[in-house]
């Protein structure tokens, strides 16, 4: 682990960001850790940036500082949080670029480096890097506007709790934090379950339209950009998509893709213990976890469904032969 007040003691400026359409960890674990810098070293200048903030965690503390458009002014220290990799900083990547130093905390498998290992906080099978940021402030520092954030980014990264990813020490943190003076159900509501209209009826569409493939055990659905026009709608308003989907009795894999612009769509892929689709991610350009990982692709819908479902049966293929082989031995 590193030592953040180490790094953070002789810097005047210092800026934290996170990637491009921030989710609930990204949010969580970066208004937590600027929450503890502003409040122990007031006299420092800290800033926080985001790109398009997603209004659906205004409720956290900060959010109304969030930042929009990158400065060019040179920090002392740039902070990256739940990256992955430099290219997901969108814009904000002129902020590490003109920074004098640059760390990073992050959960991501396939990371690839943003800061020099003496300033990186990876740990791939953390729960979330809202965890993380727990345990590099240290709960005796954690306040009632830090554990908002902190307990945010937890419970969205693990499905409330009932993801993989989902530690003993992720429980106990959470316990920890629920000791604090904030509405927990409410935090659970707010940023996991709550829909608008809008997502409610783009949520039936998808699950309305969407396609068994592979004896069942692969689900798809595709939101085209007409169909985002017809609804007024943007990619905000298609999160939990994937996750309900995953919920189809006998799936092991859901694949859910919306059209960004003609010809490109962005992936999102969830998955039980029979298949790894951080490994599918990762051969396509992309990256995440074990069981929920995410890409994007060109082409047509086929193609990218084609060029996954591709993907899926080789590690089903493997499966068998594993398989065959533990038999025969």
């Amino acid at each position: 682990m590193i030592d953040i007040d180490q790094i953070v003691e002789n810097k005047q400026s210092i800026a934290l960001s996170t990637h491009i359409r921030p989710d609930g960890d990204a949010f969580g674990s970066s208004l937590g850790l600027y929450s503890y810098l502003k409040k122990k070293y007031p006299e420092k200048k800290t800033d926080i940036y985001m790109i398009e903030p997603n209004p659906l965690f205004d409720y956290l503390p900060g959010y109304e500082e969030i930042l929009t458009e990158p400065s060019e002014e040179s920090y002392d220290l740039f902070i990256a949080l739940d990256m992955g990799d430099k290219e997901r900083l969108g814009k904000n990547k002129i902020l590490l670029e003109n920074a004098k130093e640059a760390a990073c905390i992050d959960h991501h498998l396939g990371y690839k480096g943003i800061a020099p290992e003496a300033n990186s906080f990876i740990v791939e099978d953390a729960s979330s890097t809202a965890e993380l940021v727990y345990e590099l402030i240290g709960s005796e520092e954690i306040d009632d506007e830090s554990a908002i954030c902190i307990y945010t980014g937890i419970v969205t990264d693990t499905g409330v709790f009932q993801y993989s990813n989902t530690s003993r020490k992720t429980m106990e943190i959470a316990g920890h934090l629920m000791t604090f003076d904030f509405d927990h159900s409410k935090v659970v509501n707010e940023a996991f379950y709550e829909k608008t209209y809008r997502q409610t009826l783009l949520l039936g569409r998808s699950l309305l339209e969407s396609i068994l493939l592979m004896d069942g055990k692969v689900i798809v659905s595709v939101i085209t950009q007409r169909t985002l026009r017809f609804y007024n709608a943007s990619s905000r308003d298609l999160e939990g998509i994937v996750s309900q989907m995953k919920h189809t009795k006998g799936v092991d894999v859901a694949i859910f893709m919306y059209e960004t612009v003609t010809g490109e769509f962005k992936v999102s892929l969830r998955s039980n213990e029979n298949i790894n689709v951080e490994v599918i991610a990762r051969k396509l350009g992309g990256g995440g976890h074990d069981r929920a990982a995410g890409l994007t692709m060109t082409g047509s819908s086929y193609d990218v469904i084609n060029n996954v479902t591709a993907e899926i049966e080789k590690q089903y293929r493997e499966k068998e032969s594993e398989d065959g082989v533990r038999q025969e031995q």
